[in-house]
C-alpha cells in the first residue's frame, strides 16, 4: 500500500489489511485525516502536556515536598522509596495500557479515549499528591499520577507508527523530542517559580496537560476502528505485554537496552539535580538557580534536535547520532566529577543537553522501525517507553542508592559508564544502519 497525498485522505475506515499491509514490508501506513503537518505540529504540545509533569514534580517539586513534610535527615531515603514504588507502577502501566488501546474499538479510533481519560485521571491524582500529607499519601498519589500519565502516553506514543510515513519520521522524532524535552526542561523550569506554593504547582501542571492533550485529539482525529476485528482476550497474550522475545527480535531487544542505559545513566545525574545544587554545590537557594540551568539545556537541545532529526533522513542513518550523542554526554558528565563548581554544572548542562538532544531526535524513529509488529504498535511502544520513562522517575531511587553508598561523586562516573554501554547497544542493530 503506498500512502497517498500529505493533504488527502482515504475514506474508509482502518481495516485489518491496512495492518497485514503496513507489517509486510516497508509500506506506510494511511495518511492522518487532517494532514501529516497538522500532526507534526500538535505532536509538540502533546508531548509539552505530560513532560512538563515528568519534568517538574519528580525532579523539583516531589523532592521538595518531601523534605518539607519529613525533614533533611531522611530527604535521599524518602524520596528513594516513592521513586521506585512509583516507577514500579509506572512500568507496568503503560504495556498494559498500549495492549488494551491496541484491542480498543470506537468510532474515535484506538488510541484518543485512552490519552483523554489518562489525563483526565492524571489530573485528579495530581491533586491528590497536592493534599497529601503522609508518606503513604504520597506513594499512593504519586503512584497513580504514575499510572494514569502512562495510560495516556502509551497511546499517544503510538501516533507515529500509527500515522507517519517511514521517510518523515526522523523529522517527526525531531518535533516529539522538541516537545518532549522543552516538556521536561520547561517543567523544572516553571516547577521552580512553585517551589515555596507545591499544591498549586501541581494543580496548574493537571489543568495544563488535560487541555492539551485532549485538544491534540479533537484536532487529530483517528480513523474508526470499528472495522477492525475484536480479538478474545488471551492471559497468555496479556503477560506477553512485557516481553518481547529477544532472540526472535533481536534489533528490537538491542534499541530497548541501549534506550535504558543511555536513559538511566542521563537521568541518574539530571533528575537528581535539585539535591546536588543543595547538597554537592552548596547553592543556598536552587530555585533562583534552577530557571538559568534548564535554559542553558534548553538551548543545546534545541539545536541539536532541529538539526539531528531531519539530517538523519536526509544520510538514511541513525546509529551515528546515537554514538556521537553518548560521546558527548560522557565528557559533558567528566566536568562537575573533576571540577566540583558550580560553574561546572552550568557548562555541562549545556553540553549534556547538546549531546541527548542529538540522541532524542533520531532515537523515537530508530525505536519505530525495530518494532516487532504493526498490529500491536502500542504495546511495543509501551514495552519500549518503559526504557523511557522509567529512567526519569526511577531516577531519583536509582541516584539515592549510589549517593548513600559512594556519595554524590559517584553518580558522575556510573553515568558515563551506562551512557557508553547504551550507545555499544545500538551497535549489533541490524534494521537500522
Amino acid at each position: 500500500m503506498t500512502a497517498p497525498s500529505e493533504y488527502t485522505a482515504p475514506v474508509a475506515p482502518i481495516t485489518e489489511n491496512t495492518f497485514v499491509a503496513t507489517a509486510s514490508g516497508n509500506d506506510d501506513p494511511p495518511v492522518p485525516l487532517k494532514g501529516l503537518r497538522r500532526l507534526m505540529a500538535w505532536i509538540i504540545p502533546a508531548n509539552l502536556g505530560i513532560f512538563l509533569i515528568w519534568g517538574a514534580v519528580p525532579g523539583i517539586l516531589l523532592p521538595q515536598q518531601i523534605t518539607v513534610l519529613f525533614g533533611e535527615e531522611n530527604k535521599v531515603a524518602n524520596l528513594a522509596i516513592v521513586a521506585t514504588i512509583g516507577a514500579f507502577a509506572a512500568m507496568l502501566a503503560q504495556p498494559i495500557a498500549g495492549q488494551i488501546s491496541d484491542r480498543t474499538r470506537t468510532r474515535f479510533g484506538r488510541r484518543a479515549p485512552w490519552i483523554v481519560l489518562g489525563a483526565l485521571a492524571g489530573a485528579l491524582a495530581l491533586v491528590g499528591l497536592a493534599f497529601a500529607s503522609s508518606l503513604v499519601g504520597i506513594i499512593v498519589a504519586w503512584t497513580l499520577v504514575q499510572v494514569c500519565y502512562n495510560v495516556a502516553q502509551g497511546p499517544l506514543s503510538a501516533v507515529m507508527p500509527d500515522r507517519v510515513p517511514l521517510k518523515r519520521r526522523g523529522t517527526f522524532a525531531a518535533l516529539s523530542g522538541i516537545g518532549l524535552m522543552v516538556g521536561a526542561l520547561g517543567g523544572s523550569i516553571v516547577g521552580s517559580f512553585f517551589y515555596s506554593s507545591i499544591a498549586v504547582g501541581y494543580i496548574i501542571f493537571a489543568v495544563f496537560a488535560l487541555v492539551i492533550l485532549t485538544l491534540f485529539v479533537a484536532f487529530n482525529p483517528d480513523y474508526p476502528s470499528t472495522e477492525l476485528k475484536a480479538e478474545p482476550f488471551s492471559l497468555k497474550e496479556f503477560l506477553g505485554t512485557f516481553w518481547v522475545n529477544p532472540v526472535k527480535h533481536p534489533d528490537f531487544f538491542w534499541a530497548f537496552t541501549g534506550r535504558l542505559l543511555l536513559y538511566t545513566g542521563y537521568f541518574a545525574v539530571t533528575g537528581y539535580q535539585l539535591f546536588l545544587l543543595t547538597d554537592y554545590f552548596g547553592v543556598e537557594r536552587p530555585e533562583q538557580v534552577i530557571p538559568l540551568l534548564g535554559l542553558l539545556s534548553l538551548v543545546g537541545i534545541l539545536i541539536s534536535t532541529v538539526v539531528s532529526g531531519p539530517l538523519s533522513d536526509r544520510v538514511g542513518r541513525r546509529k551515528p547520532f546515537v554514538f556521537a550523542s553518548a560521546a558527548v554526554v560522557s565528557l559533558a558528565f567528566l566536568l562537575p566529577w573533576v571540577w566540583q563548581d558550580l560553574n561546572a554544572w552550568m557548562i555541562m548542562t549545556f553540553i549534556a543537553g547538546f549531546g541527548f538532544g542529538m540522541f532524542q531526535a533520531v532515537d523515537t524513529a530508530l525505536m519505530s522501525e525495530v518494532l516487532p509488529s504493526a498490529k500491536s504498535f502500542a504495546k511495543d511502544l509501551g514495552v519500549v517507553n518503559i526504557a523511557a520513562t522509567l529512567p526519569q522517575t526511577l531516577a531519583p531511587g536509582v541516584a539515592g542508592a549510589i549517593v548513600l553508598i559512594f556519595g554524590y561523586a559517584g553518580l558522575f562516573p556510573v553515568a558515563i559508564v551506562l551512557g557508553i554501554l547504551g550507545a555499544l547497544a545500538v551497535w549489533p542493530i541490524k534494521a537500522v544502519r
